[in-house]
């Protein structure tokens, strides 16, 4: 007999990490641009540290106020995983701390996400592991349960499946289908080149042509008066 709401999950179809790393250092408002602005976390999740994300997600359904499965989790996880922890967004309780941090940046996890709370955010500042929360508070949770691991989750308003590809910098954080990755991957590269160029033609020529400006607002009406 199955118990919903209770249960864990212990294999993920991972990306390969080639294709994870390929958008290593690659902007993530440039990657949501080219995704149509869409699987874009909520911009209450702010990174706690100044750590880039990059990696696999490993994901973390949970009553609020609790962190039994968000400790399994930590012990279940590969190197290179993202954790990421639904906790429906409660901020009342926090739901990790510095020992579950550390621990989960001994084991070689590459970041945690938390859609709710965390506390001792001081101790991060110098870890190498990514921290992303909603908010913060020193209110400690309990460890009861139930919960799920390597369900999907939402995290930020953003359903996240394990596998995804999770890429966050001090902008936010956006979720990739593994089977969308390679197009993104074109898409970013190229747009990155066009505005090297942009940036360039501004810095040493004082020049940025958009006609298009001036297009749409003739397009739309706009009066303008001297």
């Amino acid at each position: 007999m199955g118990n919903a709401g209770f249960r864990i999950y212990t294999k993920v179809a991972r990306p390969s990490k080639e294709l994870v790393e390929s958008f290593r250092g690659m902007p993530v408002a440039n990657i949501a641009d080219n995704m149509n602005r869409t699987f874009v976390v909520d911009a209450r999740i702010r990174p706690i540290n100044k750590r880039p994300l990059l990696g696999t997600a490993f994901t973390v359904k949970s009553r609020t106020a609790d962190n039994l499965m968000f400790h399994k989790a930590i012990d279940l996880a590969q190197p290179g995983d993202v954790i990421l922890v639904d906790v429906q967004g409660d901020t009342t309780n926090s739901v990790t701390g510095e020992l579950m941090i550390t621990w989960a940046e001994h084991r070689g996890v590459a970041g945690v996400v938390i859609d709710g709370a965390i506390r001792d955010v001081d101790a991060y500042e110098n870890m190498h592991i990514s921290v992303y929360a909603a908010g913060i508070t020193p209110k400690g949770p309990y460890k009861d349960g139930p919960g799920e691991i390597n369900v999907p989750v939402s995290v930020g308003g953003v359903v996240v499946k394990p596998g995804d590809i999770i890429v966050g910098d001090s902008d936010g954080i956006v979720v990739i289908d593994p089977k969308d990755a390679p197009g993104i991957i074109d898409k970013v590269k190229a747009m990155m080149e066009k505005e090297a160029a942009i940036i360039k033609n501004i810095r040493e020529k004082g020049v940025w042509e958009r006609p298009w400006v001036d297009a749409t607002l003739k397009e739309k009406g706009c009066e303008i008066i001297d």
